[in-house]
């Protein structure tokens, strides 16, 4: 009889600390750090957060937190917990591992970061009004274009004037990118450019109301650039019907050593799952592939990397 009761009492305490693993696996609950809120990436945030409720049947409670930029989101990681997610460009990773730039000051805790999935590509996009007679980007010239103020798109825009050889050519029109549309539409401005994942929410209020077309670049131009060649296939925007060659700055979601395998394997496996449903309501998740993994610069954490072999992925040595 007593060796019936330590072997039940056994059991019980064996289920009982089974019950609650489950139930702290269960509550989960992960930060995801992404951008201001009026940006195209925190509604994917949010996006991302309901897909990983759904995929993970609420084992894997997101709450995205707003954030003022992408550096912002590298510097938290000196202080954040295991369960930090966050998105940025590849590039700012790999100089906050190499402690340049804006992380000259470097925390520990940067050799940390591995990587999880990739997001959407922030877009490069060169619009006119179909009437301006814009077809490439010498045709620029003597027009009146907006590139915004202050933003990744404005500074991207200026600088390919200058390298392709429109400095002081091109009337530059420094005002916010909000006013770009109704300026379009108003004839004040021939073109604007904006960077947004593709297919931008703007640009497709500018095809709305009136004909555009976007300016493709050359591969040399591309080249001259150092970024990430990217196509924008034909029949994405209204009118547009040929394929446009642009580039584009890739952005991942990562996280640090700290958070644990399952949490990684679940937030991983529950993305690309789920993507394929985020794409009917959304179209900019369909232009992610498991081909922009070899763009994330960090290794991948362990528990993405158990995803991927899973699901028969070519791991890129890069982030091996």
């Amino acid at each position: 009889m007593d060796l019936f009761n330590r072997s039940l009492t056994a059991m019980t305490v064996a289920a009982l600390t089974l019950l609650c693993f489950s139930s702290v696996q269960a509550g989960t609950r992960v930060t995801y750090k992404s951008a201001k809120s009026t940006s195209s990436y925190y509604q994917m945030a949010v996006q991302i957060a309901e897909a990983m409720k759904s995929g993970t049947n609420g084992n894997i409670i997101v709450t995205v937190e707003e954030s003022q930029g992408s550096v912002q989101n590298v510097k938290e990681v000196a202080n954040r917990d295991a369960n930090y997610v966050f998105t940025t460009p590849p590039a700012l990773v790999k100089l906050a591992k190499a402690g340049k730039k804006m992380f000259k000051n470097a925390s520990p805790k940067y050799q940390d970061i591995r990587s999880l999935f990739v997001i959407p590509s922030l877009t490069m996009h060169f619009v006119a009004r179909k009437d301006a007679g814009v077809h490439q980007f010498s045709d620029l010239e003597g027009k009146k274009f907006l590139i915004g103020k202050g933003t990744f798109g404005a500074r991207e825009a200026e600088k390919y004037i200058n390298l392709f050889g429109l400095k002081g050519k091109v009337k530059l029109v420094d005002v916010e990118l909000s006013a770009a549309v109704p300026a379009l539409k108003n004839g004040q401005i021939d073109g604007f450019a904006t960077a947004g994942s593709y297919p931008a929410p703007n640009v497709i209020e500018a095809a709305a109301g009136s004909e555009i077309s976007l300016i493709s670049l050359t591969e040399d131009q591309v080249a001259k650039t150092k970024r990430t060649r990217l196509v924008i296939p034909k029949g994405t925007y209204p009118g547009v019907d040929k394929d446009i060659t642009t580039t584009s700055l890739p952005v991942g979601a990562y996280t640090t050593t700290a958070m644990d395998e399952e949490t990684a394997y679940q937030l991983t496996k529950a993305y690309w799952e789920q993507k394929s449903a985020m794409g009917k309501t959304s179209p900019w998740w369909n232009a992610v592939t498991m081909d922009g993994l070899n763009t994330l610069g960090a290794a991948l954490h362990p528990g993405a990397a158990k995803y991927y072999k899973e699901a028969g992925v070519a791991i890129p040595a890069s982030i091996q």
